[in-house]
């Protein structure tokens, strides 16, 4: 009788769990940590069915061995069985998490348990014993004549063992063995259900390192200079989120999308994140647009949990107060006083243009007019096009702020190490024409200028390659970098660090409490500032700062 029941649980369930679709996967897949393992598609198959939920939120534990109670479980969900009657077969379970599916699991005849009225719930499943459960489990018939394993001679589980192999569940563990002793680890669990169910392995697009680093932090680089302790400028202090106008969210990551961060952009005004505990990505298949006519002050503050991914398709935010898509809201739009736009406690990840002029540049964020300022952000990937004399900012881009008041860049990183460093024509960080900066305790490093033929180009070359880092070009133009940390960036042309051009010569560079080092400018810098091209009113003013 209980073998009737489970003959019918198990067709049902295979018609099911052929019906569910597979869900839409982040980059590198659903666990953070069974990158590249050979049952990784596997895993993934179980958890689009809800098989398995992992071991954490973002961690599955694929090393780790299978208990019988996790089997249970496992075997439950898989199977989709119905509750047990009313009773009690186990004596040893009563404390268990899993006591409803062990249940469920003696009910359908699928196990008799360890013992007399013992199930040993925490014992370990060993490959043998998941011989037996799934050959119950699917109600294989007995294999042909044959002994495709010379390990499991004699043992107890022989022919349930010579059962899965005949129907492609299981191959062994090495020519020849089954090793029938050995635990069952969580990753083979993934592959024997898999198979045994016919389920479609599913194989994720590998993670990039920013990718990794959006739902994992331990992954990222330091956010700002780790050794900056220089005096924040009050411009430069992170805004109030007391009093939020949007909050994007319930909890989980479910309502944190695309679409609800366009919306809540598109309204102005402080908007803050509620997706979980867990650091969560949001892949932007639209650029947030902010309105010129909304809530003039737009404070995006993400928790320090919350990464927006241009997916290396797309700009990831775009602010432009001359747009007329926007809304033309005063009669001088290059010089107004809003939108207000902060940028903090936020991540910006593979964001891409490749439109060149005006247009082009910021691949992660472009902002024309009103103020600006970022805090405690990261850039990490973005890139913009890869040729062009005066087009910049694989990060950031910057026109016409109000009243010429400078961007505020505090506690920030662009790059910060290998495989997370931004690249574009002309500098991979911040770019901007006739804007003014104040950077203070940041981290540049990794970030590259890959143009070809400096600006105006040569004959010959497309231009750009100015300004590995950071690339400055207009008049009155002034740039402060204090606690700052600028390494291992690259130009083509000049600048490897940073690229300052003051038309008129009345633009200024002031450097206190900073390092830039290892800035490789390939063509030219300026004589006795390593890894930098100057134009200004005067050579940079340097205080307790290294360059070389």
């Amino acid at each position: 009788m209980r073998r009737a029941v489970l003959v019918m649980v198990g067709a049902v369930a295979l018609a099911v769990l052929g019906a569910v679709a597979a869900l839409a996967l982040p980059p590198g897949g659903t666990f953070l940590d069974d990158d590249g393992l050979v049952h990784e598609p596997a895993i993934e198959a179980i958890a689009a069915r809800g098989i398995t939920n992992g071991c954490d939120t973002v961690l599955y534990c694929p090393g780790a061995p299978v208990t019988r109670g996790q089997m249970a479980a496992f075997l439950d969900r898989a199977l989709n069985l119905p509750p047990a009657p009313n009773g009690d077969p186990f004596t040893d379970d009563d404390a268990s998490i899993f006591e409803d599916s062990i249940e469920r699991l003696a009910f359908a005849g699928i196990t008799q348990g360890c013992g007399p009225s013992l199930f040993c719930p925490d014992d370990s499943v060993t490959r043998a014993e998941m011989a037996a459960f799934l050959v119950r489990a699917l109600a294989l018939a007995p294999a042909p004549p044959g002994d495709p394993f010379t390990d499991d001679n004699g043992n107890e589980f022989e022919d349930e063992i010579e059962r899965i192999a005949f129907v492609g569940i299981t191959v062994g563990c090495a020519p020849s063995l089954y090793c029938p002793a050995a635990p069952v680890t969580r990753a083979q669990m993934a592959t024997f259900i898999t198979r045994a169910l016919g389920l479609t392995p599913i194989v994720p697009t590998p993670a990039r390192p920013s990718e990794r680093c959006a739902r994992d932090r331990a992954q990222c680089p330091p956010i700002g200079n780790p050794d900056g302790s220089s005096t924040v400028p009050t411009g430069g202090a992170a805004e109030s989120i007391a009093n939020p106008d949007t909050v994007i969210g319930t909890g989980t990551p479910v309502g944190c999308t695309s679409s609800a961060v366009v919306a809540a952009v598109a309204l102005g005004g402080t908007i803050t994140f509620n997706c979980g505990p867990d650091p969560v990505l949001i892949e932007m298949t639209e650029t947030a647009r902010i309105f010129n006519n909304a809530n003039p002050d737009v404070v995006i503050d993400g928790g320090g949990l919350v990464t927006l991914s241009g997916m290396g398709q797309r700009r990831v935010l775009y602010m432009n107060t001359c747009d007329p898509d926007l809304v033309w809201t005063t009669p001088r739009c290059d010089n107004q006083d809003h939108p207000r736009l902060t940028l903090q406690n936020i991540n910006f990840i593979r964001g891409a243009t490749t439109g060149v002029g005006m247009a082009g540049g910021g691949g992660a964020v472009w902002v024309r007019g009103g103020r600006f300022k970022i805090v405690n952000a990261g850039f990490f990937d973005n890139t913009c096009a890869e040729f062009g004399p005066d087009l910049g900012g694989a990060s950031v881009r910057v026109f016409s702020q109000y009243n010429n008041l400078p961007v505020y860049v505090t506690n920030s990183t662009f790059g910060g190490a290998a495989n997370f460093g931004n690249e574009c024509s002309n500098s991979g960080g911040i770019s901007s024409i006739g804007v003014s900066w104040v950077v203070t305790n940041s981290l540049f490093s990794n970030n590259l200028a890959v143009g070809i033929g400096a600006n105006p180009p040569r004959s010959g070359t497309p231009g750009g390659g100015n300004g590995g880092a950071i690339y400055m070009d207009g008049n009155a133009i002034h740039l402060t970098l204090d606690g700052v940390l600028i390494e291992d960036n690259n130009a083509r042309e000049g600048g490897g660090g940073v690229f300052f051009v003051s038309n008129n010569r009345t633009g200024t560079v002031t450097i206190r409490n900073s390092v830039l080092r290892r800035n490789v400018s390939e063509r030219f810098e300026t004589a006795g500032f390593p890894g930098m091209f100057v134009l200004a009113a005067s050579p940079p003013s340097v205080v307790n700062s290294t360059i070389e």
